[in-house]
């Protein structure tokens, strides 16, 4: 899918790609390893994408509407329980019983995240940033997803200014990682 664009637009490219990588993983049957692969790419990508809404979207959020800060932190809120999720995720194979249980946790909650996002915060942040803005917040994110970590990290801080300190550093390690273990390789 076409990375690029406002922050809008560039978020929602990433809730098209975790929902079709969840899909993915509904069409297999349960116990298949392919499930522990394909969870491995969405707990990248969620993560990824987690992290960078924090250091940017939701401080915009907090600037530009007038509930901003309750917006935020309830975004932030269900992005922790996502994470824990995906932490104990991270630790079963496709073939344990709890795969299936964790799995269908985090995707009722992404879901859920992603829909009240896309019909509720992002129609009302486009009408309260100027577009030069929302272009703006977009190559930040893209920049964040860049250096963000790739693995959870539930005990990590998720508000400014230490989230922004912290997450380079954590990628950085989660990726060598991720490079050494071949960890959320195609193929």
């Amino acid at each position: 899918m076409g990375h690029g664009g406002d922050v809008i637009h560039e978020l929602t490219t990433d809730h098209r790609e975790v929902e079709e990588i969840f899909a993915q993983i509904e069409a297999l049957p349960a116990g298949d390893k392919r499930r522990k692969h394909l969870a491995d790419q969405a707990t990248i990508e969620l993560v990824r994408h987690s992290v960078a809404e924090e250091m940017h979207l939701y401080p915009a959020v907090r600037r530009y509407l007038p509930d901003g800060d309750e917006i935020a932190d309830r975004e932030i809120q269900d992005h922790a329980e996502a994470e824990r999720t995906m932490k104990e995720l991270e630790g079963c194979q496709a073939d344990d019983p709890r795969f299936d249980q964790f799995m269908s946790r985090l995707m009722r909650e992404i879901r859920e995240h992603l829909t009240d996002e896309e019909q509720n915060l992002f129609p009302r942040l486009r009408a309260a940033a100027s577009p030069e803005d929302l272009e703006g917040l977009g190559e930040k994110v893209r920049g964040a997803k860049r250096t963000a970590p790739t693995r959870p990290h539930p005990s990590a801080p998720d508000t400014p200014p230490a989230n922004k300190l912290l997450a380079p550093g954590a990628g950085l390690v989660d990726r060598i990682r991720d490079a050494l273990s071949g960890r959320g390789k195609t193929g």
